[in-house]
């Protein structure tokens, strides 16, 4: 392999606006000016991912005095994870993408389609671009507040575009910056609107507005072609051609729902002189069932009371039937004028300002308010035609409402996401954000920030030598170090770069003690290193396996070894007489916690012949608690409540809880017999039965390598 081709490191230029950027798509990192050497591999396991090389000044590393760790030394050889584990996803920020809609910030992907901004004469206007690349970080958070109450929650080194060019929302350290301050108007149109829901109301108001607003309300009687004494009920449907097809879709669906079937068929119709007859394809609502035909006419019958997602559903429908926005122009234009009066009514009922015109002699309704309120409309009611959403080449304009209200530190450091687009910006929240990717100033790689990268890992490359170094040290005094405690050393980039032997040979060749936590099946590759090095001084192990349930696994852990997998790397562990133990972490309340659950975690850890096992129950500590929180604001919204009351506003679940679970751990582990030894043992080091787990939070009094963790390693403390 070329290594060097792999290398990323563009030298920087200066743009116009003096901006940094790189001719390859700002590709060029802080960690380049650092002497770090960048790669990529265009492998499956590896697609999509940035490794970054350095020359590490140390690896040995000494855990703060205030942490809870009952260890004091930790090597870890990488600093972010490929696990990517959804603890460490958040981003509930609205960008708007191609299609007109919105996606949470976490949930863009690289490749995805959204809008950023180009220079055209002497402004900006908006256009199409695509995500090159998406990573997140965490950084002490910030609150923009603007007039109009949209609200951004940042770090202050984010840019985003006011009418006097791009500024930072701090001012920085010494080095003072154009930075944001009460006044400044941003760039852009305002926060988005929140979409409507799919309810009955919505469906049957969308139903209502397509087909009324085509002027098809009543439904026609053809003979059958088959059968000429039977008859057939049309209701023609206002979506011909290819840039209606979301809107045949969704319409399909809806009826499909109350039992109808949506057909597409070759109709005769007159279309050219007299005598000739031309045949073009319509869809339709087509029924011999007058029950069918009864449902239909309910659906689109008006209500007595219709609320808010009723009109949303009627605007959606009216605009896939006959409405359009061109030249920043969103018009509303019925076949029907005689449902006009309903269309005002549900424009009247969501806030939008109109008027009628007739531009062609027919009525037709006219939103105003300009970008801002089409994007309203848009994203408040959500037709399903998208083609017709398109905002490419309208203006970057700004407003009052933009303007500055004030900035407020929130005191935390906070999880926060960032991607990188072809034009180097994006649209988030109704405002223009630069990319925090390729300039000298952002730090999210910064080695002390404490990021946790999932995209972009870095590499200790000279890890095992530092090691060698430590240990030939005459201070050092031989004392236990943990391997791997912070983010795992056998993630997948360990099957590229190979540190972890060199630094158990060094650890094994100065008799240190040591142990290892990871959640990779790749520590098998190392099972005979590891055996020499039990067999000169005490060696450690433990896999991490919170919950044996796959659906949770493939939820919140997608990018780990499955838990069966990591059980068989205990036992094949143990089956070379190498003492490893399980941490049972993280314990999901309401999620993993079932006695049912807990019996199958436990029996299967036996299974494997754990010498140990030791529950941990979830810590949502500042940051990664609003990580968690946004994946079970998704996945599970019944819970949100309970996790409240549970946690409140602390880190840790109750004591009483943890003790709970502790206990029930214990019990399992006695009833199924982990610690016993195998009678199938292969020869080496004794496996010994652990202990009883100890209270959650309290240290052992031993010695880590020769007993269970008692509290859980940083690792798993991200919960």
């Amino acid at each position: 392999m070329r290594w060097d081709n792999l290398r990323l490191d563009e030298p920087l230029e200066t743009g116009d606006d003096g901006d940094l950027f790189s001719a390859a798509r700002d590709r060029a990192l802080p960690l380049i000016e650092r002497g770090a050497v960048a790669r990529t591999f265009d492998t499956p396991g590896f697609r999509g991912m940035t490794f970054f090389e350095v020359q590490a000044r140390s690896v040995v590393n000494r855990v703060p005095e205030a942490s809870r760790m009952p260890f004091k030394w930790t090597i870890n050889p990488y600093r972010g994870c490929q696990h990517a584990c959804v603890y460490c996803l958040e981003g509930e920020t609205p960008i708007l993408m191609a299609d007109g809609r919105t996606k949470p910030l976490a949930h863009v992907r690289a490749g995805d389609d959204i809008y950023g901004t180009a220079r055209r004469g002497g402004g900006r206007e908006y256009v199409r671009t695509t995500v090159l690349a998406h990573w997140s970080t965490v950084k002490p958070a910030y609150r923009v507040l603007l007039e109009d109450d949209t609200t951004l929650v940042c770090s202050g080194d984010h840019r985003f575009l006011t009418e006097r060019g791009w500024k930072y929302v701090t001012a920085g350290g010494l080095r003072r910056r154009p930075h944001l301050s009460a006044g400044h108007a941003l760039m852009g149109t305002g926060g988005f609107a929140e979409p409507p829901k799919q309810t009955a109301a919505y469906r049957r108001g969308y139903l209502c507005g397509l087909i009324r607003g085509d002027g098809n309300d009543d439904h026609y009687s053809y003979p059958q072609l088959d059968r000429p004494a039977d008859r057939t009920y049309l209701f023609r449907l206002p979506l011909a051609g290819r840039e209606n097809r979301e809107g045949l879709t969704r319409t399909a669906g809806y009826l499909a729902r109350s039992g109808i079937g949506c057909v597409g068929f070759s109709f005769a119709e007159e279309t050219g002189p007299a005598g000739h007859a031309g045949r073009r394809e319509l869809t339709a609502v087509r029924t011999g069932s007058a029950e069918q035909v009864r449902t239909l006419s309910w659906l689109l019958d008006w209500p007595d009371d219709p609320g808010p997602d009723w009109h949303k559903g009627f605007l959606a429908g009216i605009f896939d039937a006959h409405g359009s926005y061109r030249d920043g122009v969103l018009l509303l234009a019925p076949a029907d004028p005689a449902i006009n009066g309903w269309l005002v009514f549900s424009l009247e009922s969501l806030g939008f300002g109109f008027s009628v015109e007739r531009p062609t002699g027919r009525a037709c309704v006219r939103v105003r308010g300009g970008l801002a309120e089409a994007l309203r409309f848009f994203h408040t009611v959500d037709p399903a035609v998208t083609a017709r959403r398109s905002i490419e080449a309208a203006a970057v304009q700004t407003g009052d409402g933009l303007r500055v209200a004030g900035i407020e530190r929130l005191g935390l450091h906070v999880p926060m996401y960032d991607i990188t687009s072809g034009t180097g910006d994006f649209i988030a929240n109704g405002i223009v954000s630069h990319n925090c990717f390729a300039r000298k100033s952002h730090t999210y790689l910064d080695l002390d920030a404490g990021a946790d990268f999932n995209t972009r890992v870095v590499v200790k490359v000279n890890a095992p030598e530092l090691v060698r170094k430590k240990m030939a040290s005459a201070s050092w005094q031989r004392e236990h170090i943990s391997v791997g405690m912070n983010v795992d050393c056998y993630q997948r980039a360990e099957g590229r770069y190979q540190l972890m032997p060199g630094i158990i040979r060094a650890l094994s060749d100065a008799a240190n003690p040591f142990s290892i936590l990871t959640k990779g099946t790749l520590i098998l590759r190392d099972v005979d290193l590891l055996a020499e090095a039990a067999e000169v001084t005490d060696v450690g192990l433990n896999v991490s396996a919170g919950f044996v349930d796959k659906d949770l696994w493939r939820s919140i852990e997608p990018g780990t070894p499955a838990p069966a997998r990591r059980l068989e790397a205990c036992a094949a562990l143990n089956e070379r007489g190498l003492r490893c133990g399980v941490l049972m972490g993280p314990v999901v309340p309401f999620l993993s916690d079932s006695p049912a659950q807990l019996d199958a975690a436990v029996r299967q850890i036996a299974a494997a012949g754990a010498t140990h096992v030791m529950p941990i129950v979830l810590h949502l500590r500042p940051g990664t608690r609003e990580w968690f929180f946004a994946w079970l604001r998704a996945q599970h919204p019944e819970l949100v409540n309970r996790y409240l009351d549970l946690y409140g506003g602390g880190a840790y679940a109750p004591k009483a809880y943890q003790n709970r679970i502790a206990g029930q751990v214990r019990e399992l582990a006695e009833k199924h017999g982990v610690g016993r030894p195998r009678p199938a043992a292969a020869p080496g080091r004794q496996v010994l039965s652990a202990p009883r787990p100890p209270e959650p939070r309290q240290a052992p009094q031993v010695p880590a390598a020769r007993q269970r963790v008692a509290e859980p390693p940083e690792q798993l403390t991200l919960l």
